[in-house]
């Protein structure tokens, strides 16, 4: 297994071949529809961040760079004051699909963390700035939170409710695989070529 501390380097992550199994430790934001589609419209679009966003701007435009974004909407609790996960399982990546490359470029991210992959645009990316996208346990939702070390603080809670927020986590040794990986290869997409190679085959 490939340890890996974000932020990461372009170096670090041009290393990782799909297939390749990773422990990621250090800090990254979960990121759903809602977060995808504000940090696009808000923030990757070339015009300056509205004047009430900028502190939020600036923070994760420091933190994401060489960063992780892990599509997740975590199961949360409060013990003593601060948060806790309870189950961070992954969710679907694919609906981030028209977000995902203007967010890796404009942010620097260099990992894409969630399930069931993504394609051609967000592969483009992951070529063009060094990323990849890492395929995380689904199912796994509890025994994925206790890679979390530490909820470090949530943004937009109250406008997007829990599951949408931007929570900034610090993990130690959260498991992944590279599925996507920056030299154009997708593990999706070759399952997918050769599930309809075989569907044809059967058909015929």
């Amino acid at each position: 297994m490939i340890k890996l501390t974000l932020p990461a380097s372009a170096e670090d992550i041009r290393a990782l071949k799909v297939g390749d199994t990773v422990a990621v430790t250090g800090v990254m934001y979960t990121a759903r529809d809602a977060a995808h589609k504000y940090m696009v419209e808000s923030f990757c679009k070339g015009a300056p961040p509205p004047a009430a966003e900028q502190e939020l701007y600036d923070i994760l435009k420091a933190d994401l760079k060489g960063g992780a974004l892990y599509h997740c909407g975590p199961v949360v609790r409060q013990v003593d004051g601060r948060w806790k996960f309870v189950s961070a399982g992954p969710t679907t990546s694919a609906r981030e699909e028209v977000y995902e490359d203007y967010v890796i470029a404009h942010f620097d991210l260099k990992l894409i963390i969630g399930k069931g992959g993504m394609g051609p645009r967000t592969l483009k990316a992951c070529q063009e700035h060094a990323a990849v996208y890492l395929h995380a346990i689904g199912g796994a939702g509890s025994l994925i939170a206790e890679s979390v070390a530490e909820v470090v603080a949530v943004y937009k809670k109250d406008e997007f409710g829990a599951p949408e927020a931007f929570w900034k986590i610090r993990v130690k040794d959260f498991p992944a695989v590279v599925t996507m990986d920056s030299h154009g290869h997708s593990l999706h997409a070759a399952v997918e070529q050769q599930s309809k190679a075989k569907l044809a085959e059967l058909l015929a």
